[in-house]
Order: structure tokens, then sequence, then C-alpha cells
């Protein structure tokens, strides 16, 4: 995980996030970044594509290595929001499917940051590929989420639509059997979508 507040869709003040970003940035650069990938780190962090698009053609190894705690640089980018340098890397080949070290794919991040544009522009993307869109959504990180769980958390309405029309199951309990209604407050747009959506699947499974 590298950005404060944003896996899991825990979402902090501008302030607080701005102070974390910049205790993050200094750590990132000094500790925990090898050299020889420090400037594919830092343009995919501030979502600089001329910088990324540079440091991708001076690298002569795999664009899916990990710069750190396990992220990729498609993870870094879905982290932080920035859907031109998520564009740029897939188009150069970077995979949808990587882990990091929770076991979390970059979809779990671009739904934790509630980032509609990008997680509609990656489905699209995996619709291409046999099954990938279907692995994704099945995905579960080191405490049994979804992405959809994810976006459930941080009560991202739209982002739930689009997994859920995309195949994603409104009934998977996570590790600590929770569903992702689970994951959303009480009274709120999210938990109740889910909450149907989940009673609608129950149903058709017992019909079945």
């Amino acid at each position: 995980m590298a950005v404060p507040g944003g896996r899991n869709g825990l979402r902090e003040d501008d302030d607080d996030i701005a102070e974390h970003a910049e205790v993050f940035d200094g750590a990132s650069d000094e500790e925990d970044v090898p050299p020889h990938l420090r400037a594919l780190a830092n343009a995919a962090q501030s979502g600089d594509v001329s910088a990324l698009l540079a440091a991708l053609d001076n690298h002569d190894g795999s664009i899916d290595v990990p710069v750190e705690d396990g992220d990729t640089l498609l993870h870094l980018a879905c982290l932080y929001g920035h859907l031109p340098c998520v564009q740029l890397l897939l188009e150069r080949g970077a995979s949808l499917e990587c882990k990091d070290e929770e076991g979390a794919i970059p979809l779990h991040d671009a739904c934790a940051g509630g980032f509609t544009e990008m997680v509609q522009y990656m489905l699209n993307f995996a619709a291409n590929r046999d099954g990938s869109i279907v692995r994704m959504l099945n995905t579960v990180d080191s405490e049994g989420d979804t992405p959809l769980h994810h976006a459930a958390r941080g009560e991202h309405l739209d982002v739930v639509k689009l997994l859920l029309e995309a195949g994603a199951s409104p009934k998977q309990e996570n590790s600590y059997g929770q569903t992702p209604a689970d994951m959303a407050d009480q009274d709120t747009e999210v938990r109740t979508l889910l909450t149907a959506k989940q009673i609608e699947a129950s149903t058709h499974m017992s019909e079945d």
C-alpha cells in the first residue's frame, strides 16, 4: 500500500492527505524505492505522463516490476487517481492482475479511491482479454475483500454500480464474513443497493 487514506476506501480530508503525502513522498525517494525505479515511481505518483513516458523509454526491465510494498506502477497510478498514466501503462503492456503485498490488484485501488472513469476504462480494457474481468472482480486481497468490497467501504455508488453491471458478486464474503453491503454505513444508497442485490442473487440461487 502506498497512499495514505486511499486503500480500502478510507478517505481523509485534503489537508491530512497533503500532509501525509508529503511525508510519504520523502520516504519513498530516500528509503523505499530502488534508485533505478525512482523516476518511474515519481512520475506514476505525480501523474506526470510525459515524465512517465520518458522513464519507461529508459527502463529496460519489466513494466510490472514492484516499485514499493509490492505496488507496480499501475497500482501507484490507480492509488493516486491518474487516469492518463493508467492509460499509458496499459498501452505499454502493464498487467491488470499483478498483486501487491496485500494481494490487491490495481482495480482494488481504483475502486477504493472512487475513480469511476478509471474503473470503467480498466473494465473496458479487460473486456478484450479472455476471462480477465471475471478474475479481476473475484480477486481478493489479504482480508478477503474484492474490488466491490473496497468500493462499498468508500461508499462510491457509481463505482459500485459499474462493478455490479460487470458481474461482481454482492454475496461474496470476506475473511470476516462480511459482504460488500456490510462495508457501507446504514441508511446509505450503497448499502440499500447492495442489500437489494444480495437478496436478489440469493433468491435466484434458491429458485435454481
